[in-house]
């Protein structure tokens, strides 16, 4: 019998215990061994050339943590069973798992109207099959259907296990060091109180640093407007490449990925087949064909595919009001008549979008615990004037036009 109870080095947290075997069966599933060949934060390493890490390393993390506050909680008398402890492993491992290459570009190109979430979720009903159902409850609190609202709320809320993980590591590897938040003493600091997931007081200063590490983060990393180009460049190419495989032009793919360009794929007929093609694609797919879709006759392919793989982006401004149409149209019409394209064409090397990041909403609310059991929100509870102001939704526009 081989040894399943392995350990693993991870550069953020030292050594990460793998729980039990079922968890380790599952990570040698091909379906998990895919999150290898996914970078955590798609093209962002244009900007940050550390920021190689992928979904892999994220889900381990994840892991680590979440033992972690399965060992606070029940040290503070909160009741969790075996059987709980183990689905909130393996939802926290998969909760990932339906991620396509460099994550959200394809989720807008390729793959039309089917979420992240919802292709995870795919995956674990099929992962449950193989696996004789082990992953039923884990199911359950992934879709937050479980009755234990705190448990739900571990795998997704403002203040869960994947946030924990994705701000520091992300801060790690990409050298930023405003996003490095205590992710130890946040666990330390949680309780449960009505069944809902609470910070203790003592722990208010720390929320506020992670509230503030993860607005910081969105600027300067997850929105920085080079990467924010580079993913709206790769947006484009796939959506021409799309284009042209519609029209029946021959295209350089892989099996995997010709099989998402040549067919239309949505909500409706997302089948079993359509996520057994989805669970060979990965990134290498993509960049192997973009490095390929540079000699391509096809002259907006091959300029955008040339332009992504020698890091010759597009020029990018980035402002709080929206630009006019004017300012829109001068551009357009200035590159149309330069690079000699069609109206339809421009579009691909000219166009704006509007970002918006809001870094804590109080629908969802971080709830604070006082000393008397009384509960309130994070953004009313800390003295804090800046909470108040996160909870504003800041929106950015920006331009991309060629150089």
């Amino acid at each position: 019998m081989p040894n399943k109870l392995k350990i693993l080095n991870d550069p953020i947290y030292g050594f990460i215990q793998i729980p039990n075997s079922l968890v380790f069966d599952i990570m040698e599933d091909a379906y998990f061994q895919r999150l290898r060949r996914i970078a955590q934060m798609g093209l962002s390493s244009l900007v940050y050339p550390g920021a190689i890490h992928t979904r892999f390393h994220h889900a381990l993390g994840c892991i680590y943590l979440m033992q972690k506050a399965v060992r606070v909680l029940r040290f503070k008398q909160i009741e969790i069973s075996e059987e709980e402890e183990n689905a909130l492993y393996i939802a926290i491992l998969l909760h990932d798992i339906g991620h396509g290459p460099f994550s959200h570009a394809l989720e807008h190109s390729i793959v039309n109207g089917v979420s992240h979430e919802e292709i995870s979720l795919q995956f674990m009903q099929k992962l449950n099959k193989k696996f004789d159902g082990k992953l039923s409850l884990a199911i359950e609190i992934f879709e937050g259907k479980y009755p234990r609202k705190f448990l739900c709320q571990l795998i997704s809320s403002q203040l869960d296990i994947d946030r924990l993980d994705y701000l520091k590591r992300d801060s790690f590897y990409t050298g930023v060091t405003e996003g490095n938040i205590s992710s130890d003493r946040l666990i330390v600091m949680m309780d449960v109180a009505n069944d809902e997931l609470v910070i203790e007081q003592k722990g208010i200063y720390s929320v506020e640093k992670f509230l503030i590490a993860r607005r910081l983060m969105y600027w300067q990393v997850y929105l920085h407007k080079t990467g924010l180009v580079a993913e709206n460049m790769l947006v484009n190419v796939l959506k021409r490449a799309k284009e042209l495989a519609e029209n029946g032009v021959d295209l350089f793919a892989s099996n995997a990925f010709a099989y998402f360009l040549y067919n239309r794929i949505n909500k409706d007929n997302f089948n079993e087949n359509t996520l057994e093609m989805f669970s060979k694609l990965d990134d290498y797919d993509i960049l192997l064909s973009i490095k390929e879709w540079v000699h391509h006759e096809d002259n907006v392919l091959s300029t955008l595919s040339k332009m992504i793989v020698e890091r010759k982006l597009l020029k990018v401004e980035m402002q709080s009001e929206r630009f006019s149409e004017a300012y829109v149209s001068k551009k357009m019409k200035k590159f149309q008549d330069k690079l000699e394209l069609t109206e339809t064409e421009i579009t691909y090397f000219v166009f704006t979008q509007e970002i918006k990041n809001q870094a804590y909403t109080s629908e969802k609310p971080i709830l604070i615990i006082n000393k008397k059991g009384k509960l309130s929100d994070i953004a009313k509870a800390s003295d804090q004037l800046n909470l108040q102001a996160l909870t504003k939704p800041v929106v950015k526009h920006i331009i991309c036009y060629p150089k």
